[in-house]
């Protein structure tokens, strides 16, 4: 199998001509998508929907190219829209398709793999909890066994996209006996994607079960994975998921590799991401280098500390704009200044993802030989 990834601009959250444009020249075959990750313009919060704005225009599009009905596309393609463009980040799909046997393969080198689960829609009382950990957890070794990658150390990237809570599932939980993780609905997105987070860092060995309970979610942040990247939606229940990684079992001119921002201006680990994906490791990067740039994949989120190497920020007490937007606009500006692109999926809300204030940092590009 080959693994290929397609970088398409997007003028709104429902523009999907791009995409229909790449599928028409024959660039793309619509029946060959398994994922597509997009960052649409609206604030990330409960209340952004511009994601399920966008998901519903993708699967239309996919759905009338391809015959199918549009339960089958949402069954068939993950789909992770993560609003919230702020700064100069810029609106953006990336389309990931696999097609059997279509690659060339490079002796003893592993090419970019890819796999995809879904778990069960989740009870809003399980939301935020073990129960979603472990589904998670599970839904990507499933996910794992899909790309062929035998050993986990050969994922870079696990992007899920996780529910959240709303006052009427909160309601019904209420209805039902249970509580819920928090009634605090903004808060509910962190519990969801740091119960997600946590998932993924047990199926990838980086956190033991045993470490993991409901009291730790959101709260012991010496618990995280290096690797996972989760966006909450009211647009789902579920928890979607793509793994991405490298496999000998894959073809194809695409690698991807990863880093950890230890803070939100911690470049020097964009340009270690860039290196190991075969990328030359300088600032700012050449034409060559851009054009083999196919994507860059990355968490924001204000330090709980309220400091960035020492001096002061102010993300956390503002009171008219949540704190995940002023991070998705700093940090995408300190990658864009290296990678020289604003096309970036820059995912705010890092909890158990990366160290308090980092993230991951994922690079796909293609080979230099390629």
């Amino acid at each position: 199998m080959e693994a290929r990834i397609h970088r398409i601009a997007a003028g709104a959250p429902d523009d999907v001509s791009g995409l229909e444009q790449e599928i028409a020249a024959g660039r793309m075959d619509a029946r060959r998508i398994i994922a597509i990750l997009g960052k649409t313009e609206g604030n990330g919060c409960v209340n952004d929907f511009t994601r399920g704005f966008a998901s519903t225009a993708l699967k239309t599009l996919i759905a009338r190219l391809t015959g199918e009905s549009s339960e089958a596309v949402e069954a068939r393609v993950v789909m992770v829209m993560s609003g919230g463009t702020e700064g100069g980040l810029s609106p953006h799909w990336l389309v990931f398709e696999v097609v059997e046997g279509g690659g060339k393969s490079v002796p003893g080198q592993p090419a970019l793999a890819l796999g995809t689960a879904v778990t069960r829609r989740f009870a809003p009382h399980e939301i935020g909890r073990t129960v979603q950990i472990e589904a998670t957890a599970n839904a990507v070794r499933e996910a794992m066994l899909a790309a062929q990658i035998d050993n986990p150390l050969d994922v870079h990237y696990v992007q899920v996209k996780c529910p959240l809570l709303t006052k009427s599932r909160i309601a019904e939980a209420k209805m039902l006996g249970h509580d819920v993780a928090t009634g605090d609905t903004l808060k509910s997105m962190a519990f969801s994607r740091g119960a997600s987070a946590l998932g993924v860092a047990i199926a990838l060995g980086e956190v033991s079960r045993s470490a993991i309970n409901d009291a730790v979610v959101c709260r012991d942040l010496s618990l995280y994975s290096d690797r996972a990247s989760t966006s909450a939606g009211v647009e789902l229940l579920e928890n979607q998921i793509l793994v991405v990684g490298n496999s000998r079992h894959w073809s194809g001119d695409y690698v991807v590799a990863h880093d950890v921002m230890r803070d939100a201006i911690d470049s020097s680990a964009v340009l270690r991401a860039l290196a190991a994906a075969g990328l030359p490791a300088q600032y700012p990067l050449g034409a060559e280098a851009q054009g083999r740039l196919r994507a860059v994949l990355c968490k924001a989120e204000a330090s709980e500390s309220g400091l960035i190497r020492g001096a002061r920020h102010t993300m956390l007490d503002d009171s008219d704009i949540a704190s995940s937007r002023h991070a998705r606009a700093l940090v995408g500006g300190v990658v864009a200044g290296v990678v020289g692109t604003t096309m970036l999926f820059v995912s705010g809300g890092a909890e158990h993802q990366g160290p308090d204030g980092g993230g991951p940092v994922a690079v796909i590009a293609r080979r230099a030989s390629a």
